[in-house]
């Protein structure tokens, strides 16, 4: 047998990955079950063909005139007006994360967060060569700002990572705690990058405020986003960030040469056409997330507070069994977070209502 050079904290790892499986409810990704409509499905068609006829050309490496479009999108949705240099943007919220590991990681420097939370960033963190260290939410999965703080003041990383809402928990951080962090980042010998991942941002209830409404003071954040969600584009690969210019700059030095494909430009632009229409399936899935979590309470289930489009519940002496007596019901949810919980994401009427009487079937509720 080849002996192959795998870095020796790669060897017999498992790729990152929910499983795929196919069953006539899939709840388990987080993903927007209303597909985009036959007009946006005709324009970005239309785009398509449009960027397909330039291919034999590397597309435009800055992205510019998308850039310009997502600034205007987070004007409306965030009331918050930036200027195109202050937008990044990449293949999914991954790579943006995995440019700012770059760009501000490494070996000798240090990540920091709050466990539990996504389970990519200590990858990305690996993947780069950087230290990983891991605070505690509390028992209900927020964030106290003093102990924070302190504990940023302690470790002195380069980069802070807060999703906002939190996968897989739901939870929102107050504005209040974010600029507790900021300000201890600001202390940090040599400089840290504190990131704000709004994957869910869109799906937060009213008076949720967003990171982007900080960025103006603080031009050592970040706060990055995602076209999966909210504009149902996950198969588009489509991610964003927000932040000072200088910030931006330095991810253009790490990135790939035209790491942004012409059809990808072309599809999130056509997409971003349509913010409107996107948005209203947004508040429904609001309100369904909403029910859902008042149906599971009632049901004497605990239920973290969500500002997402997935809610965590529990707490079950064995979750696995559940997990795989929703699945024997054809329901894939999701098996991850602390111990005793299961997530599911919000999905259509008909798909909540087989949900519910799966659920009901096994726990008998």
């Amino acid at each position: 047998m080849t002996r192959l050079p795998l870095r020796p904290e790669l060897a017999e790892l498992e790729p990152y990955g929910a499983p795929q499986l196919d069953v006539p409810v899939r709840l388990n990704v987080n993903e927007n079950p209303y597909p985009p409509s036959a007009a946006v499905v005709d324009d970005i068609a239309a785009a398509v063909r449009t960027a397909a006829a330039g291919l034999n050309r590397y597309p435009d490496r800055d992205f510019t005139a998308l850039r310009v479009d997502l600034a205007d999108y987070l004007a409306v949705e965030s009331g918050v007006r930036l200027a195109p240099e202050q937008i990044w943007a990449a293949n999914g919220s991954n790579e943006v994360m995995l440019h700012l590991l770059q760009a501000f990681g490494g070996p000798g420097r240090t990540a920091l967060s709050f466990d539990p939370t996504y389970s990519m960033y200590p990858e990305y963190a690996r993947d780069t060569m950087t230290a990983w260290v891991a605070g505690r939410r509390a028992d209900d999965f927020t964030l106290d700002p003093a102990a924070a703080a302190t504990l940023v003041a302690r470790v002195a990383p380069s980069v802070v990572l807060l999703a906002s809402p939190n996968n897989p928990t739901g939870t929102a951080l107050p504005a209040t705690t974010v600029v507790a962090i900021l300000d201890a980042a600001r202390d940090v010998p040599g400089g840290c990058v504190v990131v704000v991942d709004e994957a869910y941002a869109e799906f937060r209830r009213a008076g949720t405020p967003s990171a982007l409404e900080l960025l103006d003071a603080h031009p050592h954040l970040a706060v990055s986003r995602t076209m999966s969600k909210a504009f149902a584009l996950a198969g588009g690969r489509v991610g964003y960030l927000a932040a000072a210019a200088e910030i931006v700059d330095a991810l253009r030095v790490v990135r790939l040469p035209y790491h942004l494909s012409a059809v990808t430009q072309a599809v999130a632009r056509a997409a971003l056409a349509h913010r409107d229409e996107l948005m209203a399936e947004v508040g429904t899935l609001r309100r369904d997330r909403d029910v859902l979590v008042a149906w599971l309470r009632e049901r004497g289930l605990t239920v973290a507070d969500s500002d997402a489009n997935f809610v965590l519940f529990g707490q079950f002496p064995d979750r696995h069994a559940v997990w795989q007596g929703l699945l024997d019901r054809g329901v894939l949810i999701r098996e991850v977070g602390p111990t005793g919980w299961l997530r599911v994401s919000v999905g259509t009427p008909e798909e909540m209502a087989a949900f519910r009487a799966a659920l009901t079937e096994v726990v008998g509720l």
